[in-house]
């Protein structure tokens, strides 16, 4: 279990979340649904590690259906690319450990490494980078 959820992030961070699901950036989707409701209800927050959801929650009472929507899509869109790097990383586990394991994640690396390898990656694993990257 350790190693997959190492292999989802490392594939995640490699990759980048939204691109990996071919997604919308779910933060631009909140930014923009929710602009009014940051500038008024939120603006003194400091970005990043989930205290403006925390300040959303704060004021959900208060929350617009825009913004509403935006944290739903937003909350789908990670879904989506959530479930496409698990596919991935079940598809590619052996792939990734074989031959891409010395690969430094980030910056799409790994993805590259496993392209590079051509045939000498699993049938599933071409199946599942077609899947989810294009």
């Amino acid at each position: 279990m350790k190693t997959r959820l190492a292999l989802i992030a490392a594939l995640a961070v490699s990759m980048g979340f939204a691109s990996a699901a071919s997604a919308q950036d779910p933060v631009e989707t909140v930014k923009k649904g929710c602009a009014s409701e940051i500038e008024s209800f939120c603006s003194q927050v400091t970005p990043g590690e989930g205290r403006l959801l925390a300040c959303f929650y704060a004021f959900e009472d208060k929350l617009s259906g825009q913004c509403q929507y935006a944290l739903y899509d937003a909350a789908a869109e990670l879904d989506r690319a959530v479930s496409a790097l698990n596919y991935l990383a079940s598809q590619c586990r052996d792939d990734i450990l074989n031959h891409c394991g010395n690969v430094q994640v980030g910056e799409g690396r790994i993805v590259e490494c496993l392209q590079s390898k051509g045939e000498d990656v699993s049938a599933e694993c071409r199946q599942a980078m077609a899947d989810v990257l294009e």
